[in-house]
């Protein structure tokens, strides 16, 4: 298997998005390991202060966007974090100041997490500006693939509690990712950390802070996942209880009856709106879609199942969700993206355990933040399926709890992935958020 630490002399452009079966199935055979890794350098090569090489301390001469004084004050280079396990490893993309700043100086680390199914080559557009922002502040910022995701590790993924012990699979599902991002920190020695996280990314930074509150100086949520509750449980009751769930959850203590009751009144409600409302037809395919969400299936699997024709479905998501990229980089990025898809399926399992179907966390965020200590930014598209009135109504609880550091951003012109459609309002915005962590400043 290919690993980060070899070095590619040359990268060839990316193929163009296969706009049929006979591009697919090349497109297919074409892919491996090496490839993956590939598909993920081409796309870090364009900033200035990159290095193939894993023990570079300052950025590669020969990378042909080296251009300014940038690349003498930080390096970026990739590499496989290996964990205490044998053969479980996180993938790292790290930008560290080339003139080590004292500690006392120094911001803590930023560390950037992706969303579901992605991978941390999704912040291409943005690895510049943080670049920007560590050479001036003294920062180091580490972008990494979660466990079992990306290019990290894909390695078994189970989750041993019974279906209706929503806390215990839900714990477990965090488990998977929260244990090796804290291992990892404690293998790096850092005290604490700022954290960015996108999507699930968001939902995981959220968890991994309420379980080491001491160990995060600042959140900075983009469009996180699993925040609101199920818009469809609007009796008050059934809010209640799932609410008191949670913080039983979170204080150690188990519910065994009140979200069992809750979750058993919602479902009846619901099925009798069914049978009143909804087509026989549309009812057969939702109860299909609902028990192969429930028995675990993963959206990457069809992908994957597809064999030569997995990059044609790849294409269709790269053609809508790209779209408004160059065409180099939306070439680049479609071949990221499918290298990243015909990975073993791993932690993409952990989806049926975190939501519910329809999306909406078993645990929602919004029932759990008032325990939340440490500086929060929730951060929104204006055109975000995500819906910000949960990251608005966080806000009001955490204020309410005593904790005044927090706010929620509405950035214009995007959508879910708000670091794609509007890197540069991201971009200052992700700035002027983590100078507040530098010691004596404040923006």
């Amino acid at each position: 298997m290919a690993t980060a630490s070899e070095v590619i002399a040359v990268i060839s452009p990316a193929r163009a998005i296969p706009s049929n079966w006979k591009e697919s199935v090349s497109y297919w055979w074409s892919a491996g390991d090496k490839e993956s890794l590939i598909s993920q350098e081409r796309l870090l090569r364009r900033l200035p202060f990159f290095s193939s090489s894993p023990n570079a301390t300052q950025p590669d001469p020969n990378n042909e966007a080296n251009m300014d004084d940038l690349q003498a004050k930080v390096v970026g280079k990739m590499s496989q974090y290996q964990l205490d396990t044998p053969k479980r490893f996180l993938n790292q993309f790290a930008i560290t100041p080339t003139t080590p700043v004292e500690s006392s100086g120094a911001p803590p680390p930023t560390v950037v997490l992706h969303g579901y199914g992605a991978g941390l080559g999704f912040f291409f557009l943005n690895f510049q500006s943080l670049g920007e922002w560590a050479a001036k502040r003294g920062g180091s910022v580490y972008a990494l693939d979660w466990l079992g995701m990306g290019l990290s590790a894909r390695v078994p993924f189970k989750v041993h509690a019974k279906r209706e012990n929503t806390e215990q699979r839900v714990k477990e599902a965090e488990d998977f990712f929260l244990d090796a991002l804290e291992e990892w920190r404690v293998r790096n020695g850092f005290e604490t950390m700022n954290l960015i996280g996108h999507s699930l990314g968001g939902y995981l930074s959220v968890a991994y802070a309420l379980r080491h509150p001491t160990r995060v100086s600042r959140l900075i949520l983009v469009s996180p996942a699993g925040v609101p509750r199920d818009p469809n449980a609007t009796d008050a009751a059934i809010q209640q209880a799932a609410a008191a769930d949670v913080a039983a959850a979170d204080s150690g203590a188990t519910s065994s009856t009140s979200h069992a009751a809750a979750g058993k009144k919602l479902r009846h409600n619901s099925k009798n709106q069914d049978k009143e409302d909804v087509p026989l037809k549309r009812r057969i395919l939702t109860a299909t879609w609902r028990g192969l969400w429930e028995a675990g299936w993963s959206p990457f699997q069809v992908a994957r199942s597809l064999g030569p024709l997995g990059p044609m479905l790849v294409a269709r998501y790269s053609n809508w969700r790209l779209k408004a990229l160059p065409d180099e980089d939306a070439r680049s990025m479609n071949d990221y993206i499918y290298h990243i898809t015909r990975a073993k399926g791993s932690g993409e399992y952990c989806i049926s355990h975190i939501l519910a179907p329809g999306a909406h966390a078993r645990l929602p965020l919004v029932d759990r933040v008032d325990k939340l200590t440490v500086p929060t930014t929730f951060v929104y598209g204006d055109g975000d399926w995500m819906d910000s009135k949960g990251g608005a109504e966080s806000v009001q609880k955490m204020r309410a709890a005593g904790n005044k550091d927090v706010r929620n951003v509405i950035i214009p012109y995007a959508g879910h992935h708000v670091y794609l459609d509007n890197p540069d309002a991201t971009n200052k915005l992700l700035q002027k958020e983590l100078d507040k962590t530098v010691p004596g400043l404040r923006a």
